[in-house]
């Protein structure tokens, strides 16, 4: 997950509303979002390469994200990260006590972003090459490849966006757009982070599309305040051409 722009406790019917794509390489497998069958309380896209996932929301409210962070590469025999966003919807921690467990040896993992929280309680983000975690505030939030709020173009374009969707009755459809910009900043605007210019014009767009690494999915969560939840992905061929989409509605009781 390479994108997200979460909006927490902001909008009057919408208490969580998340916007996120996943880029990763073509080649890996992966399962479109649903419920587990092995953990049917879980719906979620599963990576079937580690057995992880990058996004997730349970029937109990608990719901959580992981981007990675570039730059900070996996040391020796490290455990997939998409393991400890899994960890997380299939456990009974909150999210504070979980971060602070996870705390003492989140620098085993090559760099991530996590995010975890409970509908009706908190949500917490931890950045484990710091490390960074904290409490998050109602506010609209947005995590690309580096800290919480990095200010790279994609990232500030598509929170933008977003708030600006408060003032409506968000669709998933609107939400799914502002995902789907493949524009790419100037390079003036690009991030440095040693990759070289050609590589950062390539990773520069919301949508990334090459043959061999790009966007996979993009999805749209929305709980609404009586308690059910919305639960919409897109998946796309490397070429960028969308493939199929799923949507998935259940309850989770009053937000």
């Amino acid at each position: 997950m390479c994108l997200i722009a979460l909006a927490w406790q902001r909008h009057p019917d919408f208490p969580l509303l998340i916007a996120a794509n996943r880029d990763e390489f073509h080649v890996r497998p992966t399962q479109a979002a649903d419920f587990w069958p092995d953990h049917p309380g879980l719906c979620a896209g599963r990576d079937l390469a580690a057995g992880g996932t990058w996004l997730g929301i349970t029937r109990s409210g608990r719901f959580a994200a992981i981007t990675n962070r570039r730059g900070h590469p996996a040391p020796p025999a490290a455990p997939s990260r998409g393991l400890l966003t899994l960890d997380f919807l299939l456990g009974s921690e909150a999210p504070r006590a979980y971060m602070n467990r996870l705390r003492a040896s989140c620098e085993d993992y090559a760099g991530f972003n996590l995010l975890a929280g409970e509908i009706g309680g908190d949500l917490h983000y931890l950045g484990n090459h710091g490390p960074r975690m904290e409490r998050l505030e109602p506010g609209v939030y947005g995590l690309s490849n580096d800290m919480l709020d990095t200010p790279w173009p994609k990232l500030l374009g598509v929170r933008e966006e977003l708030s600006a969707l408060l003032c409506t009755q968000p669709e998933p459809g609107a939400i799914l757009a502002l995902l789907a910009d493949r524009s790419v900043p100037p390079d003036h605007a690009l991030p440095d982070t040693g990759v070289g210019l050609e590589q950062e014009r390539r990773l520069g767009p919301r949508f990334i599309c090459s043959p061999d690494y790009g966007t996979r999915t993009s999805a749209c969560v929305r709980v609404h305040r009586d308690g059910w939840v919305e639960f919409t992905e897109r998946s796309f061929a490397a070429d960028g051409v969308a493939q199929a989409t799923v949507q998935h509605r259940f309850d989770v009781g009053p937000a």
